[in-house]
């Protein structure tokens, strides 16, 4: 997943690597690396 910060507002936005898929957009970066650390989680619990 790539976390990235949109200039001209002050927005992170977290995408899949794999589609390109927005997942989120958050006010900060600690925010969209917690959401992201979540997804990780329920991917692994699916196996």
């Amino acid at each position: 997943m790539v976390i990235r910060k949109i200039p001209h507002k002050q927005v992170w936005t977290l995408k899949s690597k794999k589609t390109g898929k927005l997942l989120g957009k958050f006010r900060s970066k600690k925010a969209a690396m917690k959401r992201e650390r979540q997804i990780q989680f329920f991917k692994r619990m699916k196996r």
